[in-house]
């Protein structure tokens, strides 16, 4: 019997793999979000009902599935400095210039990683554990059925862009 389980053990690791895949940052969708705010703001107009607007302190970043057939495994999140970030994912495909973020299309939950000031600098990234590990199984149930996925990147608190590396591991089933 327990040779048995150990050949299932070595077959599944035999036939699966681990991919780890950057958040890269969007710089065009972020600046189509920022014209649409801008352009908003200079004709004195309001955004349309659930409308998300992108703030100052947030980006857009995407991941490209090059595998469809995925299992979270774990986030790899580098803070340089304290600092707090917030990633939210979108449920849709959207496209900016034919159609509005919308609010309903911000999935639950995000994943919220920070260091605090007093942290040293080789103490692990903190965020809440639960709601990263279920955002990590949405985003691999989504893989499923697409090749990008977007996100919204917050940062406070002393993070920045240039502060963060970030990307998300899977387990890939052959």
């Amino acid at each position: 019997m327990v040779l048995v389980m150990f050949s299932e053990l070595s077959l599944l690791f035999l036939m699966s793999s681990e991919l780890e895949l950057p958040f890269r940052p969007d710089t065009q969708l972020t600046e189509v979000m920022r014209l649409r705010v801008q352009s908003l703001q200079q004709r004195g107009q309001k955004r349309q009902d659930g409308e998300r607007l992108l703030r100052s302190n947030e980006a857009v970043y995407r991941l490209d599935f090059s595998k469809q057939s995925l299992r979270f495994s774990h986030w790899t999140v580098q803070l340089a400095q304290p600092g707090h970030l917030t990633v939210t994912a979108t449920s849709q495909l959207w496209t900016p210039d034919l159609t509005n973020l919308m609010t309903r299309q911000l999935l639950e939950p995000a994943g919220v990683f920070w260091r605090a000031p007093g942290d040293a600098a080789d103490a692990p990234i903190q965020c809440y554990e639960a709601d990263a590990h279920e955002f990590g199984e949405r985003i691999a149930e989504l893989a499923k059925v697409r090749k990008v996925m977007y996100f919204l990147f917050a940062f406070a608190e002393g993070c920045s862009p240039e502060t963060v590396d970030c990307s998300i591991s899977f387990t890939v089933d052959s």
